[in-house]
């Protein structure tokens, strides 16, 4: 398989931004010292090199379980960890 085009990245890139409910376009064309506002270029190339190099780490990431059929279940998300590691035991003595 060959790696993504520059313009296959950055359309990948404005499809997730505009999923998510950001307006590249909202950016500036040219960088303003006084804001420090990144362009929409600085932005884009940024994104980019994130994308074409480090979701293929994130997503070969598994917990540890006995099998791929109980990673889900070994490693669930929690919403507040803080109150689960305090029932389980798991909190300081604060």
């Amino acid at each position: 398989m060959s790696e993504p085009t520059t313009e296959q990245l950055d359309a990948y890139v404005r499809t997730r931004l505009a999923l998510a409910g950001f307006d590249l376009s909202l950016l500036p064309e040219v960088f303003d010292a006084a804001t420090g506002v990144p362009t929409r270029d600085q932005v884009l190339a940024n994104l980019r090199s994130f994308v074409a190099s480090t979701p293929g780490a994130i997503s070969g990431w598994a917990p540890p379980a006995e099998g791929p059929a109980y990673a889900q279940q070994a490693s669930p998300p929690l919403i507040y960890p803080s109150i689960t590691e305090a029932w389980t035991g798991k909190a300081d003595a604060r």
